[in-house]
């Protein structure tokens, strides 16, 4: 089965929203990582979710409101993806501290948020 977009896109997107307005300033999360955080919706096998998730997460930050700090999400390789906006990603996220290097990639091990330093989000056990 195929999916363009969640179930419930709306659903989804606020649940992505809310983990990235918990990313502190200086940290960075991929696509795929919040996708983990977030149980698949109703309906949605797990081997479907996996292979769409993260292109979900991406979809909810192109649309997401002012108060998400959308730059902090990045992709699995630690690079910015290519899209309408992203010459302005890179600044801000130097302005926090983030560092990248030579190939304009992040050090995921360094600058990775894995969610655990946030007691606001309840943890689950991961999904893959």
């Amino acid at each position: 089965m195929s999916f363009s977009s969640p179930p419930n896109p709306q659903a989804f997107y606020e649940q992505v929203w809310a983990i990235a307005r918990m990313i502190p300033r200086g940290k960075v999360a991929t696509y795929g990582q919040i996708a983990k955080m977030i149980p698949p919706p109703n309906g949605v096998e797990l081997e479907a979710y996996v292979a769409f998730g993260p292109r979900w997460v991406g979809g909810a930050m192109a649309n997401c409101p002012d108060d998400v700090p959308w730059q902090r999400v990045i992709n699995s390789q630690g690079k910015i993806s290519e899209r309408p906006g992203a010459e302005r990603q890179r600044p801000l996220l130097e302005a926090e501290g983030v560092i990248f290097d030579t190939k304009d990639r992040v050090d995921l091990k360094k600058f990775s948020w894995s969610g655990r330093d946030e007691s606001d989000i309840p943890q689950q056990q991961t999904l893959f």
